[in-house]
């Protein structure tokens, strides 16, 4: 099965400031989601989320983050490491949400890899046999 992209997360320096550009720029709406500076978007065409950047942010991510679902994140890693990826971090797990792990394209891009729990994964709407 091939991954899916099933979240993004944008990350701002000023999220007031980044929040009244994207509902400006882009129409999108916007809802306090988990910590202090971390809003759910609303309207994206996928979920995603806007939050504080991570200082230092990563070496290889430029602001935005995607996260790819796959349904098993064991094999996607095996696959990702033998196309000449690498795994940047340990897996970790969101409870209730799944077990992800940040990876790098051969570019050196970063991404996250993202074995979501079942029921999250339909609430996303997210369909892996597709």
């Amino acid at each position: 099965m091939a991954a899916k992209l099933a979240h993004i997360a944008i990350e701002a320096d000023d999220v007031p400031r980044a929040k009244k550009f994207y509902e400006d720029a882009l129409g999108w709406t916007f809802e306090p989601w988990g910590p202090p500076n971390f809003y759910h978007i609303k309207g994206a065409g996928v979920h995603g989320a806007l939050q504080e950047r991570r200082a230092p942010p990563p070496e290889g991510r430029k602001g935005v983050e995607c996260t790819f679902a796959v349904n098993s994140l064991q094999t996607a890693l095996e696959k990702l490491q033998k196309a000449g990826g690498t795994v940047v971090g340990e897996p970790f797990e969101i409870e209730n949400v799944g077990v992800l792990a940040p990876v790098q394209d051969t570019e050196r891009n970063e991404f996250i890899l993202m074995e979501y729990a079942p029921a999250y994964a339909k609430a996303l709407g997210i369909d892996l046999d597709e």
